[in-house]
């Protein structure tokens, strides 16, 4: 059986109370479940688990969550990258980079969360 069915992302988030927020704010999310230390965001066809830091050992052992640099990048297809990077400046969410057009042929923006996870907004040109 091929390994293709993704179904939830698991993020290791510093608070999770300012993570709720930041999510349900820029991605208008279904919130699946939630608890003290977890957030479960429905997002069109699989979910995204906040977890606090705290949690992350027991499902990571032997390794350790890191807390410095970019570790990954999460690409949501949008119709019409610049309309939603100035939805996100009307949220008060700064961009790392773009709008721009990649020689692959996709117009791509980049942003963060709180605690450094990297999102890009990406559509085809």
């Amino acid at each position: 059986m091929p390994l293709n069915n993704l179904e939830v992302v698991t993020l290791f988030v510093h608070d999770i109370a300012v993570a709720k927020a930041f999510y349900a704010k820029v991605f208008a999310v279904e919130v699946v479940y939630f608890d003290d230390v977890s957030a479960v965001l429905g997002l069109s066809g699989a979910m995204i688990n906040l977890l606090e830091e705290s949690q992350a050992p027991e499902l990571v052992e032997p390794l350790q969550p890191a807390r410095h640099g970019v570790r990954a990048l999460l690409t949501i297809k949008v119709a019409d990258v610049d309309v939603e990077c100035a939805r996100l400046a009307q949220l008060g969410i700064d961009l790392l980079n773009g709008p721009v057009n990649r020689p692959w042929g996709r117009r791509t923006a980049a942003f963060r969360d709180p605690s450094g996870h990297v999102w890009e907004l990406a559509q085809d040109v």
